[in-house]
């Protein structure tokens, strides 16, 4: 399947199909010099086959880990293309998942003021969300993607194959991000977790989610509105991400724990039988006071609250501003009534 997401001069298609990946230099313009960036936690086969339809391949290897997202490793990138002589003409591709994508696709937006960029995403995270729609970023002083740009790829290879090697967690926890797009936009997406056989209608569940985020997309390039539905779960999932102690969760759970005090009950009901289908955790013994200041120190609070994403209903939201007392309280009265 290939999706057109039209941003005019700037947009790109997006080749939703098993095997893509494996037929890189069928679909992406190599014959330059390419910078692949992935990490040490992507099987090493990935990177190698798209290395041996460049021209002139430079492979840079980071860190597994939400770490690499950093200034130090945005200017390894940007030394490497220096080092090996890139123009403009030449091109940056991200083998990889979420931090990989963002990573990358900020140095290629910055490095001559802006050079072609290809995100072929490996987890079901990436595929899903992070690599469409252009959000291209760094953290910066614990707070998440703080430093970035918003920079479209020229195409992006979304590969159901790559993710057999996904562990069933990491899988599950990408999955969260297609379960938040359904809660708030697509109610006949929620009602397929809710009864098909998720591991053969994998492909269509990741085409249809990316169909919704091509949609916001276009509608909103720069999240000065409807984009930001997106962001259901994700205020209190980053403060969650942002606890020092909890690093042992992964992205998509936490934004999995953080729909849960945004929605109505008879939402969260259908939430808490989705996540038990995909072995996602339903609760987590978090301080309340860590998470709302973390919440409110995140990029999208505006220094006298946060605006959030209430599900009342299954394919329907509203955005409201929360002041911090107002976030506290929400917080604090599902978590009595849940007796987490």
């Amino acid at each position: 399947m290939k999706l057109t997401l039209d941003l005019g001069e700037r947009s790109y298609d997006i080749i939703v199909e098993r095997g893509c990946s494996a037929r890189a230099g069928e679909y992406l313009d190599l014959d330059r010099r390419v910078l692949i960036v992935t990490d040490d936690g992507v099987p090493e086969q990935y990177a190698d086959r798209v290395a041996a339809v460049c021209r002139e391949p430079v492979k840079v290897t980071v860190p597994q880990g939400e770490g690499s997202k950093s200034i130090r490793r945005f200017e390894e990138l940007l030394g490497e293309m220096l080092a090996h002589g890139f123009t403009r003409r030449d091109c940056v591709v991200a083998v990889g998942g979420g931090v990989v994508g963002d990573l990358s696709g900020f140095a290629a937006s910055a490095y001559m003021r802006g050079v072609d960029f290809y995100n072929i995403p490996t987890t079901s995270l990436s595929q899903i969300d992070s690599s469409v729609g252009g959000k291209t970023a760094v953290n910066l002083g614990g707070i998440k993607n703080v430093v970035g740009a918003f920079y479209q790829p020229r195409r992006v290879l979304v590969d159901p194959d790559v993710l057999a090697t996904l562990p069933e967690r990491q899988m599950a926890a990408g999955l969260a991000e297609a379960v938040k797009m359904a809660a708030a936009l697509d109610g006949e997406l929620f009602s397929m977790f809710e009864t098909c056989d998720i591991s053969s209608s994998l492909e269509e569940l990741i085409a249809r989610s990316v169909a919704i985020k091509k949609r916001v997309v276009e509608a909103d390039e720069r999240e000065g509105g409807l984009r930001r539905v997106l962001n259901f779960g994700h205020t209190i999932g980053h403060g969650i991400e942002a606890e020092e102690e909890l690093h042992g969760l992964c992205h998509g759970e936490c934004v999995a724990l953080g729909m849960l005090p945004m929605c109505s009950e008879t939402v969260r009901a259908r939430l808490l039988g989705v996540y038990s289908r995909l072995g996602l955790r339903a609760e987590y013994d978090y301080d309340v006071d860590r998470v709302i200041a973390a919440a409110l120190h995140d990029k999208k609070s505006d220094g006298g609250g946060v605006t959030v994403v209430i599900v009342e209903r299954i394919g329907e939201f509203r955005f409201e501003h929360l002041s911090p007392d107002m976030l506290r309280a929400r917080l604090t009265d599902y978590i009595r009534e849940n007796r987490i």
